[in-house]
């Protein structure tokens, strides 16, 4: 209980590979409670396969990954739901429904998830959306909004279920600066206001640099660099080459 609730996610001797292609060796990794961790690296070493087995899409080649001190690979489906109840993601595309309002993309989740009235759906669809500085949007459709509405109109639906753990894959791609800003300011509100756990997956280092507690460096299938910005900047030639872009293979 107390790993639990101290490191909510665990990742212990992890290995991924499909076929003869080696995507991840040896990943050990704990994951605090309440922290902002990013996760870079080159593309091609598996960053979003992490996310992908934390909310058990993908099962590694071998080693342990831990959800609320739960083994997500040995989990029945009962449990892998319990464990995906607790997490929200925030997908690159954003993911919502074109042909649903603002309001239906919302509703949804809760409704596939939970058995609510439709008072406390409402009263839920419009706390987030306020919380995500949106209020007032809920019968627009995706098509009319912009770039970083849509990006928060999705964090909003992740937030509808009160997760503990989000997952950012890519959250500002394609952002203007100023929906890049926004974007950023939310996840650290969720770590300052909800107490939640976020890792980030992202090439945007300026964003890194803004929203993140700790950075951990993929490379080769190990895990080369974990530790807090400040110092892995001054001291890591790994991150320093990365960050700087002088990274070779």
């Amino acid at each position: 209980m107390i790993s639990e609730n101290i490191f909510p996610v665990i990742f212990e001797n992890v290995a991924m590979q499909f076929g003869k292609h080696v995507v991840h060796r040896d990943i050990n990794l704990k994951i605090r409670q309440g922290e902002v961790i990013t996760i870079m690296g080159p593309s091609g070493t598996g960053k979003t396969l992490l996310l992908k087995m934390i909310i058990g899409l993908l099962r590694a080649s071998s080693g342990k990954v831990t959800v609320f001190g739960k083994s997500v690979f040995e989990a029945e489906q009962d449990e892998l739901g319990d464990i995906r109840s607790k997490i929200g993601m925030l997908f690159q595309g954003a993911a919502l429904f074109d042909s649903l309002t603002v309001y239906e993309n919302i509703a949804y989740s809760l409704r596939e998830r939970f058995s609510l009235p439709e008072a406390e759906i409402d009263r839920i669809v419009s706390e987030r959306l306020d919380w995500v500085n949106l209020a007032g949007i809920e019968n627009k459709y995706p098509p009319e909004l912009s770039g970083g509405q849509k990006k928060r109109v999705a964090l909003a639906r992740a937030l509808a279920s009160s997760p503990s753990v989000m997952l950012f894959d890519e959250p500002t791609t394609g952002l203007d600066p100023t929906s890049v800003r926004l974007i950023d300011d939310l996840i650290i509100k969720l770590k300052n206001d909800l107490n939640i756990t976020s890792i980030v997956v992202t090439h945007d280092m300026e964003s890194a640099k803004r929203v993140s507690d700790r950075w951990v460096l993929i490379n080769n299938g190990f895990i080369v660099a974990d530790g807090e910005p400040i110092r892995l900047l001054a001291e890591n030639r790994f991150i320093n080459s990365f960050v700087t872009g002088r990274w070779e293979e």
